[in-house]
C-alpha cells in the first residue's frame, strides 16, 4: 500500500479499517524484516501495533497473532501481551513465535492459565530449562502434553520423573508408552500402570519378559488395595480457583507498563464479557484497591461504579452503555433501576478527574 493509504487508514476507527491497517503493517514490516529488527525501529513498532492491538476486536488480535506467529521482527512487548490474551489468540504465538525466550516461556508457566501452560508444554523442541520448570510445577494437564511432545529435550531423569508421576497421573500412561525416549527399564515401571492393549504394546517394543511383569503386577495390584487411591483413568484436574483473574491482573499489569491501557480497553474488554478484566484495568487505571471496585460492581448504588468510570476518563454519553453491560454480566448489579442510572448521571458534574477519584475512594470507604 502506497504511504497515502496508509495514512488514510490509520485516521478511520472502523475495526474492518483497523485490521487493514494492522496487516498492512505487518506485510510492510515482513517485507523489511532485516530493518524491522534494528533497534529504534523495534520502538517505533512497539508503539504502533500495541496501540492498535488493545482496543481492537478479538478477532482482529486472533488474526494479527496467526500471522506473528513465525515473524522474528515482532516486537517482543507486543507478542508478550498476545501470549496473555485468550487462548484462542494466544496458542499460535505460544506454538511458535521465535520472539518467545525460554525466560518468556517459563513466565508463562507461572503467570498465565492451566490452558496456556499446556500450549507451552506442546510447543516444538522445548527447551531443558522450560521442561524443568513443568516438572517441577508437576500440573497432571502440563505434565500430560509434555509426555505427548517428542521434540521436547527431555533427560532420562526427566522421563524417569514423568514415569513416576504416572501412578497418580492416569492420563500421562498412554503418550509416555508411545515416547521415543521411554527404556525398556522404565517401561517395565509403567506397564504395571497401564490397561492390557499397552503392555501387550510395550511387551512388543522392549521385548519384555511378561511372566515376571505380570508378577510385579500382581504386587502392585495388591499395594493399591491395601490403601493407595488410583486415579480414574483419563482424570485430569486442568483449573485452578482464581487463576484467569491472576492472569488478567498480569496482563493489565504488561498493558499499563507499556503506557497502552486507556479508557477505551475497558469497553472492550465489557464487549469480550469480561467482566473480571473490567473491574482489573478499572482499579489500575484509578489506583483504585481492587476491593473497592468489587464493592463498586456489588452495591445497590451505580453512582459508586460512575466516580470510578468518570476518575479515568470515561464521558458521561459512554457510561449508561457501561453500566448495561456490567448488570448483564453481575446479575443486574449494581442495583439501583432506572433511578439508580439516572443518580449515577450525577457523578458526572462538572469537575475534574481527582475531585471524582477522591470521592469514589470516600464512598467506598463509608459503604
Amino acid at each position: 500500500m502506497s504511504s497515502e493509504s496508509l495514512l488514510d487508514l490509520a485516521r478511520r476507527r472502523a475495526p474492518e479499517d483497523r485490521e487493514r491497517l494492522l496487516v498492512a503493517i505487518t506485510d510492510l514490516c515482513a517485507a523489511g524484516a532485516a530493518a524491522s529488527a534494528t533497534p529504534s525501529v523495534q520502538t517505533l513498532l512497539s508503539s504502533i501495533f500495541m496501540q492498535l492491538v488493545v482496543e481492537a476486536e478479538r478477532d482482529i488480535r486472533r488474526r494479527l497473532a496467526e500471522r506473528l506467529a513465525a515473524a522474528e521482527w515482532a516486537p517482543p512487548a507486543l507478542v508478550n501481551v498476545l501470549a496473555l490474551d485468550e487462548i484462542e489468540i494466544a496458542r499460535p504465538i505460544i506454538a511458535a513465535s521465535p520472539v518467545l525466550k525460554d525466560h518468556d516461556l517459563v513466565r508463562l508457566l507461572v503467570e498465565a492459565t492451566i490452558e496456556h501452560q499446556i500450549e507451552v508444554a506442546r510447543r516444538p523442541n522445548l527447551a531443558g530449562v522450560v521442561v524443568a520448570a513443568i516438572l517441577r510445577q508437576a500440573e497432571p494437564a502440563v505434565l500430560t502434553a509434555l509426555a505427548g511432545n517428542a521434540t521436547a529435550e527431555l533427560t532420562d531423569a526427566d522421563v524417569r520423573s514423568l514415569v513416576a508421576e504416572t501412578r497418580r497421573v492416569a492420563a500421562l500412561r498412554l503418550p509416555l508408552s508411545r515416547h521415543p525416549k521411554l527404556t525398556a527399564d522404565l517401561a517395565m515401571q509403567l506397564y504395571v500402570w497401564v490397561g492390557q492393549s499397552v503392555r501387550h504394546a510395550l511387551a512388543e517394543r522392549f521385548h519384555l519378559d511378561s511372566p515376571g511383569l505380570e508378577k510385579a503386577l500382581a504386587e502392585t495390584l495388591r499395594e493399591a488395595h491395601g490403601g493407595v487411591a488410583r486415579e480414574a483413568e483419563g482424570m485430569v484436574v486442568i483449573a485452578r480457583d482464581g487463576e484467569r483473574e491472576e492472569m488478567e491482573w498480569r496482563l493489565v499489569e504488561k498493558l499499563y507498563e507499556a503506557e497502552q491501557l486507556r479508557p477505551g480497553y475497558l469497553l472492550r474488554a465489557l464487549r469480550e464479557r469480561r467482566l473480571t478484566l473490567f473491574a482489573a484495568a478499572l482499579a489500575k487505571l484509578g489506583r483504585f484497591e481492587p476491593h473497592q471496585i468489587r464493592q463498586a460492581l456489588d452495591s445497590e448504588r451505580p453512582e459508586l461504579l460512575a466516580l470510578a468510570c468518570a476518575a479515568v476518563g470515561i464521558d458521561r454519553s459512554v457510561f449508561p452503555t457501561i453500566l448495561q453491560m456490567v448488570r448483564e454480566l453481575n446479575t443486574g448489579r449494581p442495583g439501583g433501576g432506572e433511578e439508580g442510572a439516572r443518580r449515577a448521571a450525577g457523578a458526572f458534574a462538572p469537575a475534574t478527574a481527582q475531585v471524582a477519584g477522591a470521592a469514589f475512594r470516600h464512598a467506598a470507604g463509608a459503604a
